[in-house]
């Protein structure tokens, strides 16, 4: 999967909203609905025939187009925060917020349509879509790599539905009356009637080498367990079930009492590897006054648990032991001789003082913290005043410092391979401040959302142009930059110039043909000596276009250079143009 792909992968899963696409498309073109190309009509006639161009236009927040500053490409506003096109390297966004937006990604992977969000909303990834209506009402379906296509609608939480070529993956569910799902909720398939009467859940499918169907009893055969699954029957859940499996049996009449036995058993993995089940014995009697556990037989690190709530809790296995009393408000003492440190706690996680090679801390809450392992660290002072958090990988180090929650939030990622590092800096709800790998920065003020939900893209497309007085962004690859007041009241921007590819030089002439003036020519040419390293060619400098637009474009101001020119009441001054002595180019 490109890079691209990743991207849009994580986006579409990350938001997990999505609203209805309405697009048509034939090969590569497309057409957008009815009521999108009559709002795109409508926006010609206010603004004219610039509408459509590329040519940068400046009438405050009337109308401005713009290019891009942190990519190629340019940006459309007009009517101050409520309407914006941007046509980027990667998508192109059409937006009228806080009512609408659009994003379609230039590959044509994925789409995305917003309405008043999070009202409605659609995604589409690939051939996999979801759209829904305020996460109740959602219609979702696609096909993946590995399964046939599938189309669900969901009435959130009364009716569940799928349908699929594969009969088998079919599923209808009317809550709480009757219903049969397969993998929601947690679970590989549930069946329930007259919930909470009845209810049946399957938690995992597995592969054993053995065909043989299991069955906890004879008295009790048709419950017709299946082999692989750990299986669970509910009657008037959550007071007493059963449950079941390859090597597994136990039932409980919550809260009174309950008991559950797995013996060591082997299973086959999907890469037909044979691995080994660990056991367990677990019992417990007037939860949760009372519980006694097994855990880990057959393997190297064994534990017992056991609790008296709230007496005395103890745990011991070769790699830990911890004892509690009064448990969980009294005191607790562990040691860890996998990570080596041992712990004091009085009480948990109020009062605690850690030491060793594996993990240091000492803890006061809610007055001070400071808290390390070997990849993490924590701090904090006059909780939540100021709180730090560091996570050190191997090939990145990220560090975080807040104070009061998203009130003020700093965060510093530096990758170790490259040495680069991106920045975000949030002042709720005055401004919002972001550096990215290669530099290139921007800054928004006010910012209300964004400190609170600073991976919604959403958020971005939809409501940030509402409230962004200013916004300043600089791109040091380029060498652009833009500032903007009031929705472009006053805007200035750096454009550098194009960068043009220098002529090949000509070839030298034939080896032992030529002479003094020969060789002289082939040096003038290529800008060393025959037989010699060829210099890079010398690139003549092409100073950047500096524009500033005040009050509707009322007044512009353009200079290039030692050109300037003036527009006030968009009709041209008198250019001025000055010439240089030093540099042979102004004469």
């Amino acid at each position: 999967m490109s890079a691209l792909q990743s991207q849009r992968s994580t986006q579409f899963s990350s938001r997990g909203a999505g609203g209805l696409s309405r697009r048509i498309r034939c090969g590569r073109h497309w057409r957008q609905p009815g009521f999108l190309r009559v709002a795109r009509w409508l926006g010609v006639f206010l603004v004219g025939p610039a509408v459509g161009q590329t040519n940068p236009i400046h009438a405050g927040f009337g109308f401005d187009r713009s290019p891009l500053t942190l990519e190629s490409g340019f940006r459309t506003e007009a009517g101050g925060p409520f309407f914006y096109e941007h046509r980027g390297e990667l998508a192109h966004t059409w937006a009228l917020p806080p009512l609408f937006s659009y994003t379609d990604w230039v590959d044509g992977h994925a789409t995305e349509y917003d309405f008043a969000y999070p009202l409605l909303t659609y995604d589409r990834f690939g051939e996999e879509y979801r759209w829904q209506l305020f996460q109740l009402l959602n219609f979702s379906g696609g096909q993946t790599q590995a399964d046939a296509a599938r189309h669900r609608f969901t009435l959130f939480p009364l009716y569940f539905q799928q349908r699929s070529p594969d009969t088998n993956q079919n599923y209808t569910a009317l809550f709480p009356f009757y219903g049969h799902l397969k993998n929601r909720l947690f679970r590989s398939e549930i069946d329930f009637a007259l919930w909470p009467l009845y209810v049946k859940t399957v938690k995992r499918r597995a592969l054993t080498g053995s065909d043989q169907v299991l069955s906890p009893a004879p008295d009790i055969s048709w419950l017709q367990p299946r082999q692989g699954e750990v299986t669970t029957f509910n009657f008037l859940c959550p007071f007493f079930h059963l449950r079941y499996g390859d090597a597994l049996f136990g039932w409980q009449f919550w809260p009174w009492f309950g008991t559950e036995h797995q013996s060591i058993s082997l299973l086959t993995n999907d890469w037909g590897e044979v691995e080994q089940i660990p056991g367990h014995d677990k019992q417990f009697f007037l939860w949760p006054f009372y519980e006694h556990q097994h855990r880990d037989i057959g393997t190297t690190n064994p534990a017992t648990e056991l609790l008296c709530f709230p007496f005395y809790h103890r745990l011991r296995s070769p790699q830990r032991d911890s004892t509690s009393y009064l448990t969980p408000f009294g005191l607790t003492l562990t040691e860890d001789r996998a990570r080596e440190y041992h712990e004091v706690d009085c009480p948990w996680p109020l009062i605690v003082f850690a030491w060793g090679e594996g993990k240091t801390t000492r803890r006061v809450w809610p007055l001070f913290s400071r808290a390390r392992t070997r990849a993490l660290e924590s701090n904090f002072y006059l909780w939540p005043a100021y709180t730090y958090k560091r996570t050190a990988e191997a090939d990145l180090d990220r560090r975080r410092t807040r104070s009061f929650f998203f009130l003020f939030s700093h965060t510093h990622e530096a990758n170790r391979g490259t040495g680069r590092a991106r920045t975000r800096t949030d002042l709720w709800p005055w401004f919002t401040h972001q550096r990215d790998f290669q530099g290139r920065t921007r800054l928004q003020l006010l910012a209300p959302l964004e400190p609170i939900l600073p991976a919604s893209k959403s958020i971005e497309r939809n409501y940030s142009p509402l409230w962004s007085l200013w916004r300043a962004e600089t791109n040091p690859e380029t060498g652009a930059s833009s500032q903007s007041f009031l929705w472009n009241l006053f805007r200035r921007e750096v454009v550098p110039a194009p960068v043009f590819a220098a002529p090949a030089p000509p070839p030298p002439p034939p080896a032992g043909s030529g002479n003094f003036l020969s060789a002289l020519a082939g040096l003038s040419a290529t800008g060393a000596a025959p037989g010699g390293p060829e210099l890079p060619p010398v690139t003549p400098f092409a100073p950047p276009t500096k524009k500033i637009s005040l009050l509707f474009g009322l007044f512009q101001y353009e200079s290039t250079g030692a050109n300037r020119r003036w527009r006030l009441f968009y009709l041209p001054r008198n250019a001025s143009s000055t010439r240089s002595a030093h540099v042979s180019e102004h004469r």
